[in-house]
């Protein structure tokens, strides 16, 4: 088109006849911004069941809904722990900070975390494509990666999940990292290079899955960056801008900061880690178990990402060796793919995305082995974008070598999202309330310790104990010694007043757990025991070592304020009272403060505390029933 006639078309544009609808979206900008809202709509469409779903008994508990610090909400104090604790065997102060923030704007209603959990993912989407876009010039196929990362139901654990915050917010800080190094490596300079070090502390603090940064920047400056050789796509700069080189020496120096970053964040982690009795030894998995799972277990991520089917929480960690043929199918396999990729020279992208997808995977593989899963599907949410990139280029290039047109294209992509989306909106619904999570978790799942377990728990907490116990056992048929299990059982026989049994439950738990809080949590439980036998010296031993492995143990204090009202000294058990309902507020807590106080002349005082829990009680009658019950000793 001439210029002239570019003129007139931009006077008729500008003419009072001419609908404004035909004046939208004619820059790049604006496309890019249709582009963005498109991506964002999609993600808030198929997570939208996210805001029926209820909190789990798997870490749930742990991070919000029993978790005083949590709900104390904003504030110094919260801080300053969330700086310091390994609560949960991890050290990430954002992401504790970021709950205490939910509590604060949403108190326990589920559905406001997790729709945050979602609004965070569609950032990622949008930044994930922005990113992309700016790298590579490329907005199709950035989109096509950006819409697979948001439609794959394998990211459904990251989101839907109010615990695994974590995953999404460092994802967040993580994509803002890259898009600032994109930066940097086009004019480099210190505040760049600041930006790029500030964002990646930010996803440090976040969740510690993101210690592979430094690697996966030396892939982009291969391709699309093209600072190793020659660069594999053409730079979106301004024309005869030159494109910045950069020496090898210097790639690996400016590296180094970040280098440092992660290793102590790996330090910090370990540390952590070890400290909750998370990190498995060699003697419960060899070295060689731990190899031959790590390569099986890529392969299977593999299929995952090829076809999504049966996705659960907790895929349990096998015991015994694989087969041969096992292992060295999945060697075999995994050689060809890197050894293809190497071989294409010319599509760069593929040796970015394949090792995108083996490296950043590293962290999370099973070589430092914690808890008791295989492979979890929110370790893929980083490392699924090699795969989604080198998919969508493949294609693209195919297509365009024999010339195929862009409908043909976009009826195989479009269906292929269309299915994932429906895929992903079911599998929301896996995640809706602990019994059906629990129960679909055990029917696809083989010697599912973690599962038999966790479903037992609810089902003892909703009074089912004859099926719970029979889970409880399952579970220690899995695993004999396991601690959570026993601990359960314990709980079982204690409310059979099987006191006996009980009792040598949780002295197997308070002599082998390494978590410091189930340790407490064991001796707490032994002292109601001792004490429903009569044995209250060894009863207030066992509160006083609860409260020195963790000093906010409300139960424990509780336990000591009942042995201090036995023996006469109501000041004392005012004072326990008191500082256990402050820790963590409950009807029963404060029913045991208000008998203390009335016993001890306070009538006024005590009367107000029994009518304000008669008002607020969501069940008055059967706090009053735990409060005699405890007061009796039964």
């Amino acid at each position: 088109m001439s210029s002239s006639s570019t003129a007139a078309v931009a006077k008729r544009l500008e003419q009072p006849g001419v609908p404004a609808s035909s004046k939208l979206f004619q820059s790049a900008a604006q496309r890019t911004l249709l582009l963005c809202l498109l991506l964002t709509a999609m993600v808030l469409v198929v997570y939208n069941p996210v805001i029926h779903n209820g909190f789990l008994n798997f870490d749930d508990d742990g991070y919000i809904t029993a978790n005083s610090h949590v709900k104390a909400a904003l504030k110094w104090t919260t801080v300053k722990w969330a700086f310091t604790t390994y609560n949960q065997g991890n050290w990430h102060p954002l992401t504790w900070l970021s709950h205490a923030l939910d509590y604060q704007l949403f108190g326990l209603h589920a559905a406001g975390p997790h729709y945050v959990n979602v609004l965070l993912h569609a950032v990622n989407v949008v930044l994930l494509f922005l990113l992309l876009q700016s790298a590579t010039g490329c907005r199709g196929r950035s989109l096509m990666v950006a819409a697979l990362f948001a439609l794959h139901p394998i990211n459904v654990e990251s989101v839907a999940w109010a615990a695994e915050r974590k995953n999404v917010l460092s994802m967040m800080f993580f994509l803002l990292a890259l898009y600032a190094y994109v930066g940097y490596a086009r004019r480099p300079g210190l505040r760049r290079y600041a930006a790029v070090a500030f964002f990646f502390a930010l996803a440090l603090l976040s969740k510690p899955q993101v210690i592979a940064f430094p690697f996966l920047l030396w892939l982009l400056d291969y391709w699309p960056l093209g600072r190793i050789g020659a660069p594999a796509v053409p730079w979106p700069a301004a024309p005869g801008a030159s494109v910045p080189r950069s020496w090898s020496g210097w790639l690996v120096l400016e590296k180094l900061p970040l280098l440092l970053l992660s290793a102590a964040s790996a330090l910090v982690t370990m540390t952590a880690q070890k400290a909750s009795g998370a990190v498995q030894t060699f003697s419960q998995y060899s070295l060689l178990l731990r190899l031959e799972t790590a390569v099986i277990s890529y392969v299977i991520y593999l299929r995952k990402a090829l076809w999504p089917s049966k996705l659960v929480a907790m895929y349990p960690h096998p015991e015994k060796l694989y087969p041969a043929w096992q292992v060295g199918t999945a060697v075999i396999l995994l050689l060809l793919v890197t050894a293809l990729v190497i071989r294409a020279r010319d599509q760069r992208y593929l040796v970015v995305g394949w090792f995108w997808f083996l490296g950043s995977f590293v962290p999370m593989i099973g070589l430092v082995q914690v808890g008791y899963q295989a492979m979890a599907d929110r370790y893929a949410y980083i490392p699924f974008i090699g795969l989604f990139l080198m998919s969508t280029w493949l294609v693209a290039d195919w297509a365009q070598a024999y010339r195929l047109s862009v409908r043909w294209l976009a009826i195989p992509a479009v269906s292929c999202l269309l299915v994932l989306g429906i895929l992903t909106y079911r599998q929301v619904g896996y995640w809706h309330d602990t019994e059906s999570f629990w129960r679909r978790t055990v029917a696809l799942t083989q010697d599912n310790y973690i599962a038999q377990n966790n479903l037992g728990d609810f089902l003892l907490n909703q009074g089912k104990t004859e099926e719970a116990a029979a889970h409880f056992r399952a579970a220690l048929a899995i695993r004999p010694n396991g601690i959570a299990a026993n601990l359960n059982l314990g709980a079982y026989e204690d409310g059979r007043r099987n006191l006996p049994a009980a009792i040598e439950r949780y002295q197997m738990v308070a002599r082998e757990a390494g978590d410091v809080g189930m340790r407490a949590t064991a001796y707490g439980s032994l002292g109601f025991a001792y004490r429903g036998m009569g044995q209250s010296m060894q009863a207030k031993q066992c509160f006083e070592t609860a409260l020195q492995l963790e000093p906010d143990r409300a139960r424990a204090m509780v336990g000591l304020g009942l042995i201090a009202q036995e023996n006469g000294d109501l000041a004392e058990a005012i004072r326990l009272y008191s500082r256990a309902s402050a820790v963590q507020p409950t009807d029963v807590g404060y029913l045991l403060l208000a008998r203390a106080l009335q016993l001890a002349g306070h009538a006024n005082e005590a009367n107000a505390i029994s009518e304000s829990v008669a008002r607020s009680s969501p069940d008055f009658p059967k706090a009053l029933k735990t409060t005699e019950s405890l007061l009796s000793g039964k």
